[in-house]
């Protein structure tokens, strides 16, 4: 990283104010990881001294027949407070909303020195702005080429003159070898050290995994539900914790046995990962793992696929285990190794998974993204 006495005098070179206007528009404000990690770079910008502005449609709320399929399958009923809810409101910064659910355009935008897309449908709207709107920035959290989504528009998006910076090698890979943009930045991201951490700790117990659940296709949770059947077959007294934002439906249940929290506050989530003795990921594509990270720094090792982001995470057999997608005998073997590991050698790997979670804070974060809208700001249009 540069030092600022470097960095300012890169300003002054360059014609770049110390204080950058910055635009960051979003498509649907909400509860998703990738909500907070935004919420996360507008709160530390704006501390850093940056004009921050976050703008967004009307919120969608789900019409009647989408609510009523939801309690078909038994996922309930969503309030409009629980809909509304989002991260930017917890972490206390402003969102303005537009009079309507429409795409963002040039007259609803201060000019600014950079304009920042941060989902695929967004990006077509930034890529349409005047250039007096910013220098024009795409954060890509994932590949965004899921079950559901209009593949062609989305990859289409990858192709567009926008400043890339992203969250993960794998995704800086993709950029560059599938979309021919060498110009891609790295801005991996962190814990929140503040929220997640534990004291030190032995193995719980009664053997504990957890893991995060999820009605998404490829996050995998039918995978993990099998792993933890093939685990319970060697390790019965096995206690299972999961959490998620949303309620298990007739098509994905739970056991009884396992405890579910439904959107947790964040210490709360905490509590969770601080109990468990091993953390599983069986996502068949993860932009990043934000969920390992997190419990990591409540010093939990983590067992996952290698699905994209978690390769980042995980030191194989330091802090946990990476095994092939979908690949349920290895992934339980794996998680028995963790739970069955003797009690010195699995406080050595809750050690490592404490280390690698706190070697990298969120300020860090923010300071590489920083010069990343900065690189932007100086290298101009594309």
């Amino acid at each position: 990283m540069i030092d600022s006495l470097t960095a300012t005098d890169d300003r002054r070179d360059s014609g770049i104010e110390e204080h950058m206007k910055i635009s960051i528009i979003m498509a649907d404000p909400a509860m998703s990881g990738g909500d907070r990690v935004c919420a996360i770079y507008a709160k530390l910008l704006t501390e850093m001294g940056h004009h921050v502005n976050v703008i967004a449609p009307k919120k969608r709320l789900l019409p009647f027949k989408q609510q009523l399929k939801r309690l078909l399958k038994g996922a309930g009923w969503l309030s409009t407070r629980e809909q509304k809810q989002n991260h930017f409101d917890m972490l206390g910064v402003e969102v303005t909303y537009l009079e309507a659910t429409r795409p963002v355009v040039t007259s609803d935008l201060p000019d600014a020195d950079v304009v920042i897309a941060t989902w695929w449908e967004t990006a077509e709207w930034v890529a349409g702005l005047a250039d007096g709107k910013g220098a024009k920035v795409y954060f890509i959290q994932h590949h965004e080429t899921h079950q559901g989504l209009p593949v062609d528009r989305v990859t289409r998006t990858y192709r567009l003159p926008l400043k890339k910076i992203t969250i993960a090698r794998w995704l800086v890979d993709l950029m560059q070898h599938a979309y021919q943009d060498s110009a891609v930045s790295l801005v991996p991201n962190s814990a929140d050290l503040d929220v997640f951490y534990a004291p030190a700790r032995g193995k719980q117990a009664v053997p504990t995994l957890g893991f995060l659940y999820s009605h998404v296709e490829f996050k995998g949770v039918d995978t993990a539900l099998a792993v933890i059947e093939a685990v319970k077959r060697r390790i019965p007294d096995l206690r299972v914790l999961c959490f998620g934002n949303v309620k298990p439906g007739e098509t994905l249940p739970l056991p009884d046995s396992f405890e579910f929290e439904y959107d947790p506050d964040q210490g709360h989530i905490r509590e969770i990962y601080a109990q468990c003795d091993v953390w599983l990921c069986c996502s068949r594509s993860e932009g990043f793992g934000l969920t390992i990270l997190e419990g990591m720094a409540c010093r939990c090792p983590a067992v996952s696929t290698r699905c994209g982001g978690p390769e980042d995470i995980i030191q194989e057999g330091q802090n946990g285990y990476l095994c092939g997608v979908d690949d349920v005998e290895a992934l339980a073997d794996a998680v028995v190794r963790v739970l069955r590991s003797p009690e010195q050698d699995w406080r050595a790997m809750s050690d490592a998974a404490l280390a690698r979670a706190t070697g990298y804070s969120w300020q860090d974060a923010a300071d590489l993204f920083e010069q990343a809208l900065e690189a932007s700001v100086r290298r101009g249009p594309r």
